[in-house]
């Protein structure tokens, strides 16, 4: 909270250059997979994006596309302000809804409905204008952290795929005969026109729908590469699951809309392209290795079904790499196997984070990178804090307890929080999702919103298969506590 807090007061000053002012609200967003943090901030109404990130030459990346991309008219955030030391931006704030939000996520759908493909196909009329059109007086030698998708990227990215999810899995592989494979695939993948950029991470979630429109973020680790990295990133985007017919349909309108910017010839596109999905799989499953097996992001591991079914497809249909036989045995092993047998399955049960805050220090994020959940507001309620006696108090002291049960609003409020909470929770049980976050908050953090939040925790805990976190963001600071 600490390391929260310096961020934040270093944002708050950068949204003051650019607006004139201090903002208002400061909210932090759900983290992703990166060591970079994001705050919502607004006044009077206008909101932006806050970004920190410790790696400066990534943000020195990310801000020279942008420019770059905005000045060739292509859909990005605008960059608002940077600060001098390099570790901070602010950029439009373009909202909530991701394509990825969009996508039914239902694997009874057997296919995207019209208005889901119309934005996969605008998302696809716009990928040849980074690819070709985007190059145009481009300096490649701010790309981070490599300037091409060369041998030494793909190793970067076979290998991560050996040591965190091939290892930590348990499965078995001859070291010498994988590494033999590796030389031979990435020299095959060599051989393709590589003088395009590569977004490098074009999948749902980085693409942001305004209006009906598609804008595009996360391009900070592009560089220059083949033209089948980036549609392959989207078509095989493994938990959106797009119906494997549609993905043929988008395949042909991608190969329509780069023509008219390049000649492609189809036929070896087409080819080449899977092993480029290939590669992009076994990319993806390294991080779910990572993210999910090491640092224990359960989240993560909920991914590697949706890519072992990918790769279960290739098999069937023999499109993995031939010239690879070490390789191609591992992928079609795994590809028929459980994945409860390759990573640990996520946690069984449901989850509720709990957590009382303040609205001064802004709305915690959800940890678990699910969003939404609930957010009540106590301010409006009696406060505690307001006489002298109950300051050094917290809402699990008795005396704060016996204040605030006497007052029938408080009552009410409770009643009906948890009426709107325990209905949710059984909702999420029985479709067996594993993570709800609700939030209480007050103006200090200290009294009404820890006693709603204790409340609320003994109640679900008598709930079977529910696990509750409860976590008081300011009460511990308090004298005494």
């Amino acid at each position: 909270r600490n390391m929260q807090w310096t961020v934040e007061k270093a944002l708050r000053e950068l949204f003051a250059t650019w607006y004139g002012s201090l903002p208002d609200t400061i909210t932090p967003l759900p983290p992703s997979g990166s060591n970079r943090l994001y705050f919502r901030m607004g006044k009077n109404g206008k909101t932006c994006i806050g970004a920190y990130n410790p790696d400066i030459r990534e943000n020195r990346a990310f801000l020279y596309l942008t420019h770059h991309f905005t000045k060739a008219g292509l859909p990005v955030p605008e960059v608002l302000a940077e600060d001098k030391d390099g570790y901070c931006y602010l950029v439009k704030d373009l909202g909530d809804t991701t394509l990825f939000s969009l996508l039914p996520h239902d694997p009874a759908v057997k296919s995207f409905p019209e208005p889901i493909m119309d934005l996969y196909k605008k998302a696809i009329d716009h990928l040849p204008g980074f690819q070709v059109k985007g190059i145009q007086g481009m300096d490649f030698g701010v790309c981070y952290p490599r300037h091409s998708f060369d041998r030494y990227s793909m190793m970067w990215d076979l290998n991560y795929f050996k040591y965190y999810f091939l290892k930590i899995s348990g499965t078995p592989f001859d070291e010498q005969k994988l590494e033999e494979d590796f030389e031979r695939f990435t020299a095959h993948l060599l051989k393709e026109a590589g003088d395009f950029f590569m977004y490098r991470d074009f999948q749902s979630r980085n693409i942001m729908v305004v209006e009906g429109e598609p804008f595009f973020i996360d391009y900070q680790g592009g560089r220059r590469g083949p033209l089948q990295y980036d549609i392959a990133s989207l078509l095989y985007d493994a938990k959106a699951n797009i119906p494997f017919h549609q993905r043929d349909e988008l395949l042909a309108c991608y190969l329509e809309k780069v023509n008219s910017h390049t000649p492609v010839d189809e036929k070896a596109f087409t080819r080449s392209f899977y092993d480029f999905v290939v590669m992009r799989i076994l990319q993806a499953l390294g991080t779910y290795g990572f993210r999910g097996g090491v640092e224990k992001k359960t989240l993560f591991l909920q991914s590697v079904p949706f890519a072992l079914n990918n790769l279960k497809r290739l098999a069937v249909n023999d499109l993995l790499p031939a010239n690879t036989p070490h390789l191609r045995g591992i992928l079609e092993n795994i590809a028929e196997s459980n994945p409860d047998e390759i990573l640990p399955a996520p946690e069984s049960g449901l989850t509720v984070r709990i957590k009382s805050f303040s609205y001064k220090k802004g709305i915690p994020a959800d940890p678990s990178g699910n969003g939404g959940g609930f957010v009540f507001d106590c301010r409006a309620l009696p406060n505690p804090g307001r006489e002298e006696k109950y300051r050094p108090l917290t809402g699990k002291d008795p005396e704060v307890i016996a204040f605030l049960e006497e007052r029938e609003e408080v009552a009410r409020f409770m009643e009906s929080t948890n009426t709107l909470v325990e209905k949710a929770v059984d909702n999420y049980l029985e479709r067996e999702f594993n993570s709800l976050m609700v939030c209480f908050g007050c103006t200090g953090g200290q009294h009404r919103s820890v006693y709603f939040s204790e409340a609320l925790a003994r109640k679900l805990e008598q709930k079977k298969g529910v696990r509750v976190e409860l976590e008081h963001c300011e009460a511990p600071n308090w004298p005494g506590k």
